[in-house]
């Protein structure tokens, strides 16, 4: 195998790419992956104040010029999210917005435009209303999405559709990419369902084998030649794996690492996530506690917290991706790992491949 970087840990932090936050858990719909329903009018009491989330606009400026996505619960049932998004562009620090959109009409739309916003992120779970609003347990809520899309898109705000890929879709990709294609958007994203942090309360009968893993993300292989649309795989590390395996079969030196930022994990390595009430996590789908922004400046965390540093240092992955001889590439998702085994640093267990050498048994 040739192109790929050498395993080895990262000697000083790596640059932060995309931010997180939980903005509220507060939220109009009841999704059957969320961890918040009965308790997110109670939890919303420990919301960051808007003085407190400046301060941790402030210190991750002091990074570079992250990403910082604005998601929730959902983020339009703040009051001060434009002011906060206004205070991240003055900083030069981009934001996104992940929306469900139900509450998005024509004068949000021109607020949300307002506030700077690079990118606007709606969730479309299906590729029909019966499929969406069953998984958002919200009759209704598939039509407002979609006006949401359209009103936005009436401000010429660049648009992304998220799709949560589980057992309820899954045979749904087709239509879903046919359908995302003719609604006016730059990106489509797959997520692969992670079954802990933001997806724990999924039920054992929405979650997918791992030969459905591979068959997902080989679709999106074959699809993104098609370049008709940004496409995405969304928590599957073992993508990479999968287009390096396809470049080496054609006699390639297989692809570059998805970027300069980390492995195809990225959480920890290049992303990281503020919960609601400023406990840090190396990503929304691994509650692995690394500090908290009331307590410590968010980028002291970034730059010391010991589950960050693990994180980094590929050489401390164990079982199968610890052998692998692509988990610089990859790295395996840790939050499958933590859900599994309760240690993130353990085997990708929706990972079919076996590295170069090991036995099967």
């Amino acid at each position: 195998m040739t192109g790929h970087p050498k395993n080895h840990p990262t000697s000083t932090p790596p640059p932060l790419r995309l931010l997180f936050w939980e903005s509220t858990v507060r939220c109009n719909l009841a999704c059957s992956h969320c961890r918040r329903i009965e308790t997110a009018d109670e939890a919303a009491r420990e919301d960051l104040t808007t003085a407190e989330f400046r301060r941790v606009l402030d210190s991750t400026a002091s990074l570079g010029k992250p990403i910082i996505v604005f998601s929730g619960g959902e983020p339009l049932m703040r009051d001060d999210w434009d002011i906060l998004a206004q205070h991240a562009k003055a900083l030069g620090l981009p934001t996104a917005l992940a929306t469900n959109g139900t509450l998005v009409d024509a004068p949000l739309a021109k607020r949300i435009a307002a506030a700077g916003f690079r990118r606007v992120s709606i969730s479309l779970d299906g590729a029909d209303a019966a499929t969406h609003d069953a998984f958002r347990r919200v009759d209704g809520a598939f039509a407002r999405a979609l006006a949401g899309i359209k009103a936005l898109r009436a401000e010429s705000m660049p648009m992304q559709v998220n799709a949560t890929i589980a057992a309820h879709n899954i045979d749904q990709l087709d239509d879903l990419y046919a359908m995302v294609r003719g609604i006016d958007v730059e990106a489509l994203h797959l997520f692969l369902l992670v079954p802990v942090g933001c997806g724990m309360e999924i039920s054992e009968s929405h979650q997918i084998a791992p030969e459905q893993y591979e068959e997902v993300l080989n679709w999106v292989l074959d699809r993104q030649a098609d370049g008709h649309i940004e496409l995405k795989a969304t928590c599957a590390p073992h993508y990479y794996r999968l287009a390096a395996q396809r470049a080496e079969a054609a006699g390639g030196p297989g692809p570059a690492m998805p970027s300069q930022h980390g492995r195809g994990c990225m959480c920890g390595v290049s992303v990281a996530f503020v919960s609601h009430k400023g406990v840090v996590f190396p990503c929304g789908y691994l509650p692995v506690h690394c500090g908290s922004v009331r307590e410590k400046p968010f980028a002291e965390i970034w730059r010391n917290a010991e589950v960050f540093a693990k994180l980094r240092d590929y050489e401390k992955l164990l079982g199968k991706c610890g052998r692998c001889e692509y988990k610089s590439l990859c790295g395996g998702c840790r939050a499958r790992a933590y859900a599994l085994t309760g240690n993130f640093l353990a085997a990708e267990p929706a990972c079919t491949y076996r590295p170069a050498g090991q036995v099967a048994k």
